[in-house]
């Protein structure tokens, strides 16, 4: 009788094999997909009681992700989009062990069934100026956290970067002089630089100067030093809104997501005669 292989070494075998060695995904990619199973060997941890190296891939069912789905929907506030990118990386990593273990074919069928969601497309919607800076005065910045988050959200409202790019920037993708600009790798592989304002420019360099950073270490990092995943940069945005609406009211008629920073950023360019794509 063959021994069932074990979630941990499967799961291995996807990100040095398959994700950098075959599919040579960007480093975006493969952040996105590393936080997705994070949170899913951590919901599997808490609902069987088990250590995620001593999870089996029997136990991964399409019953048992349909509950993670529901899981990241309602108790962690995902989004339909959101929700539907970690569907794909577990169905990216389900078809990679299709080709080794055929005799769990039947489970890996029916998880590769679960369907994303529809949603509705809404109107574009951004940030107006008063909004923007009620937003940007909530972050208790007489603390370490406070200040990261302020300089963290000033970034993402001015340059529109996607969360993904935001969580992997580094020291040496911050240029402060004459022309200040970020650089990053984005979708596609595709690198660009965004300039920067004087005001970014001057709270940017308040933070490097604080944190002594190298050129490598995370821009924006943990409390434990390392690298912000795209969960949590969401949920301090949402923490964040929820107290600017008391000082701002017109905060609470909208559903502020990155992806509405990203729209205010364009139309901040659009003000300033700056083209964007």
């Amino acid at each position: 009788m063959k021994t069932e292989r074990n979630l941990s070494s499967l799961i291995q075998e996807f990100f040095t094999e398959y994700l950098i060695n075959q599919r040579r995904a960007s480093q975006n990619t493969i952040a996105s997909y590393r936080d997705t199973f994070c949170l899913l060997l951590r919901y599997a941890e808490k609902q069987y009681k088990t250590p995620p190296i001593a999870l089996l891939l029997s136990e991964l069912d399409a019953r048992f992700i349909c509950k993670f789905l529901v899981h990241i929907e309602k108790d962690r506030n995902v989004g339909v989009r959101s929700r539907n990118q970690r569907l794909a990386a577990i169905h990216s990593f389900f078809h990679f062990i299709s080709l080794y273990i055929p005799e769990q074919m039947g489970l890996i069928q029916q998880v590769l069934a679960i369907p994303s969601k529809r949603f509705e497309k809404k109107n574009v919607t951004f940030l107006k100026r008063p909004e923007i800076d009620s937003l940007l005065d909530i972050p208790d910045r007489e603390t370490w956290i406070g200040r990261r988050d302020h300089a963290l959200l000033l970034l993402l409202i001015q340059t529109g970067l996607r969360v993904s790019e935001l969580t992997t920037l580094s020291g040496k993708d911050v240029v402060l002089e004459s022309v200040a600009y970020v650089h990053c790798t984005g979708k596609g592989r595709k690198e660009r630089c965004t300039p920067l304002t004087k005001e970014t420019v001057r709270v940017l360099k308040t933070w490097l100067k604080e944190n002594n950073h190298n050129p490598t270490d995370s821009l924006f990092p943990s409390t434990q030093g390392g690298q912000l995943n795209t969960d949590t940069v969401r949920q301090l945005l949402t923490k964040y809104v929820v107290i600017a609406q008391k000082s701002c009211s017109s905060l609470k008629t909208q559903r502020v997501t990155p992806q509405v920073l990203r729209h205010t950023a364009a139309m901040q360019m659009l003000e300033t005669g700056i083209g964007c794509e």
